[in-house]
């Protein structure tokens, strides 16, 4: 078997004046999960990325998707799943204690405690609080739990080389869920596979405010959705958080006056006041007068 390459080839994309780090990985061989083809090393580098991108020729999809979703199962890595409402706590005395909110109906609690024993676990404490859609929890999500090494990542499944399917066939890959259809000989739907990239990874831009000038809109901060000042801090400097006095935030919209808010949208500006002396505590009333959340 041969490869066109073996090592990994990073690459940057630039969009809306955010740097977004790409790493071409070589392709994943059935065995992969054994190490075959370098297998356990692609998998690794996997796991630390924020969003997976599968690429598949679409002459031969469901062949190559069904693989690839087995190699990546048996490594740990769940996508598209979101992981399970269990709270799993060890003790060392007491017996095991199981708790749920809901009905369970994908499993039970004897074969839960059947597993807790085959796992040696006799003193432990397990809260289930989740069995409706979705997901619903099943004996290996709750096993996945006590293991505790598994990576729930998001994925985008991109099917290249739809010039070569017919109109029919295309239209029923583009309707699956997390999927997005191109042609990269042709140029077909590349910018929406970049758009598609950048709402899977939940990113939000917020853009930084100095005393009397302009807001910087060349050189944006990217953070997650639901970030809140203190992160705009430490994105900036982390020491710029220790010594924080008061912020201001301004809506895209309405830019004439700031306002007290988290930033869990995209086109926020930020103007944050450090104290005057160094390591100058905060006082509450600070706190909720700019409506800060730190943790």
């Amino acid at each position: 078997m041969t490869f066109t390459f073996c090592k990994a080839i990073p690459g940057v994309l630039e969009y809306q004046g955010a740097r977004i780090q790409l790493l071409d990985l070589p392709g994943i061989v059935e065995g992969a999960s054994q190490g075959r083809g370098r297998g356990r090393q692609v998998v690794s580098t996997a796991k630390t990325a924020d969003l997976i991108l599968v690429m598949l020729d679409a002459t031969k999809s469901e062949q190559q998707r069904k693989l690839l979703e087995i190699e990546l199962d048996a490594v740990g890595i769940r996508l598209n799943k979101r992981k399970p409402d269990v709270v799993f706590k060890r003790k060392t005395t007491g017996g095991i204690t199981l708790n749920t909110t809901v009905k369970l109906t994908k499993t039970d609690e004897k074969t839960i405690r059947t597993i807790l024993a085959g796992y040696k676990l006799h003193n432990c404490d397990v809260m289930i609080r989740e069995d409706t859609h979705p997901p619903k929890i099943t004996t290996d999500e709750f096993i996945d739990v006590l293991i505790g090494t598994r990576k729930y990542m998001p994925c985008l499944y991109v099917y290249n080389k739809v010039d070569a399917i017919s109109l029919e066939t295309m239209d029923k890959l583009a309707r699956q869920d997390h999927t997005v259809v191109i042609s990269c000989e042709l140029g077909l739907n590349l910018d929406y596979l970049v758009e598609r990239i950048w709402e899977e990874l939940s990113l939000v831009k917020v853009y930084t405010k100095k005393r009397g000038a302009h807001p910087d809109i060349h050189d944006p901060v990217c953070l997650r959705k639901g970030a809140t000042v203190e992160d705009v801090c430490n994105g900036i400097h982390r020491s710029l958080a220790a010594n924080f006095r008061y912020g201001l935030i301004w809506l895209v919209i309405l830019t004439s006056y700031a306002v007290p808010v988290l930033i869990s949208r995209q086109g926020k500006i930020v103007q944050v006041f450090p104290a005057r002396a160094e390591g100058r505590p905060q006082s509450s009333v600070t706190r909720r007068r700019c409506g800060l959340n730190f943790h």
